[in-house]
C-alpha cells in the first residue's frame, strides 16, 4: 500500500494557502562538504510544515495512517509546546483542520 503522506502533506498545504494562512514547507537534512564530513542544514525532529497565525507558531509534522513520532519528533514537540508553540501530528487533512 503506497504512503499517504506525500498527498496528506500536499493537501495541507493546499488548504493552508487556500485559507491564506503564513505557511512553509519546512526541509531538514545533511549535504556532504570535503573530507566525507557532512553539513547539517537544520536540527534534528523539526516539523515538516510551519504555520503562523495570529502570532501563534503551529509545527505541523505530517504522517501516514502507520507512521510514528521518531524520539528527536518527541523532543521538538515538547520543546516548541514549552515555549507556546502548537504541534500538530497530522495524518490526514482533518488534524490539520481541527486546530487551525
Amino acid at each position: 500500500m503506497p504512503s499517504t503522506e506525500k498527498p496528506t502533506q500536499s493537501a495541507i498545504m493546499e488548504y493552508l494557502a487556500y485559507k491564506d494562512i503564513f505557511h512553509y514547507r519546512q526541509n531538514s537534512g545533511a549535504m556532504k562538504v570535503k573530507h566525507g564530513f557532512y553539513r547539517f542544514s537544520s536540527m534534528n525532529g523539526l516539523a515538516d510544515i510551519v504555520a503562523v497565525v495570529k502570532g501563534v507558531y503551529y509545527g505541523i509534522e505530517v504522517k501516514d495512517t502507520k507512521g510514528k513520532q521518531n524520539p528527536n519528533q518527541i523532543l521538538y514537540q515538547k520543546n516548541l509546546e514549552k515555549a507556546g508553540g502548537v504541534y500538530i501530528l497530522a495524518k490526514s487533512l482533518d488534524d490539520v483542520t481541527k486546530v487551525i
